[in-house]
């Protein structure tokens, strides 16, 4: 299946991975983003406003006629809207039930009646927990996740699955490594460049910072969610993405001070929970293995030390 001429509704598009997702659908597809703009910046569409291919909707996946609207004249859907703080989690515990558990019902309830019956959506790495086996494939089990972020991502590929096999739907879910490049809000870079901005002489690291994980470009992975999609037709398509390698957090930590221009920085770790993780629910390593969609033909053209230089430069230009 080939993304052109479609109608397509990106959830969470004015977000950090939505708007690229965004970018990359609209040059041959109509693309309409329904978003609340609790964390989306409209300025990342500034670009698509005057395309009479492109809508906006603001509305919030909470409200199930704002999204059974929406859905008007939709033919498939990729899935972005969520709370992805996984911190939040241990302080907050009804948030990533009601964002991302019951928004994603909501959601796949509304294209079950309004014939909009294939979905992309974006899950993640921490659905697999404390892995044993790395690099982790997506047939590991038991899937035993540490976060209630990697709970209700682990809850939404369920609810997908089925009803697709229930009702007729297809669906691609992506299990994502840890994401970074252009538009970046939370996450390890935006904390160390904000923390080195107010002290360059001292950086806070949650951990033991020898946490080691997977890092992959924002735009590779829109690149690899697409190619999954135009090449595997199963009922439901499960597949990893990431790198194929992983890098420490000192490491990302040198990358960001050298890229700032700062030496002789003194690193302060916290300790950490769970045999290093910076906090609790912090899975302290992480490699995915992708030899799945690499099967298909996407291998991935940066390592995770490429994708964090190629992200701490756009984030410095910001």
């Amino acid at each position: 299946m080939i993304l052109k001429d479609r109608h397509i509704l990106v959830t969470g598009g004015a977000g950090f991975i939505g708007s690229h997702v965004v970018d990359r659908l609209v040059q041959h597809n109509r693309v309409t983003v329904f978003d609340n703009l609790s964390s989306g910046i409209m300025a990342y569409l500034e670009r698509h406003i005057d395309n009479p291919d492109f809508t906006f909707i603001e509305g919030d996946l909470i409200d199930p006629d704002a999204i059974s609207q929406a859905l008007d004249g939709i033919d498939m859907v990729f899935h972005l809207a969520a709370n992805p703080d996984v911190r939040l989690g241990a302080e907050d515990t009804k948030v990533h039930l009601e964002q991302n558990v019951l928004t994603t019902y909501n959601l796949i309830e509304a294209m079950r009646t309004a014939d909009a019956s294939e979905i992309v959506f974006t899950s993640t790495s921490t659905v697999y927990g404390m892995a044993s086996v790395l690099p982790t494939p997506e047939d590991y089990g038991p899937l035993v996740p540490i976060s209630l972020y990697g709970a209700s991502k682990l809850a939404c590929e369920a609810l997908i699955s089925s009803y697709c096999h229930t009702f007729d739907m297809k669906a691609w879910l992506y299990r994502f490594a840890n994401i970074v490049g252009d538009r970046g809000s939370h996450g390890v870079l935006v904390d160390f460049i904000n923390k080195l901005r107010v002290d360059p002489f001292a950086l806070e690291i949650l951990g033991s910072g020898k946490q080691k994980k997977s890092y992959l470009d924002v735009v590779d992975c829109v690149d690899a969610m697409v190619y999954g999609v135009e090449h595997s037709n199963e009922l439901v398509n499960i597949f990893n993405i990431g790198s194929e390698d992983t890098i420490d957090v000192v490491g990302i930590a040198d990358i960001v001070t050298r890229k700032m221009g700062y030496s002789d920085v003194e690193y302060r770790f916290t300790g950490g929970a769970h045999g290093g993780g910076g906090w609790k629910g912090d899975v302290p390593s992480m490699l995915l293995a992708i030899e799945k969609i690499k099967a298909l033909g996407w291998k991935p053209p940066h390592n995770s030390s490429q994708s964090i230089e190629m992200a701490v430069d756009s984030l410095l230009r910001s």
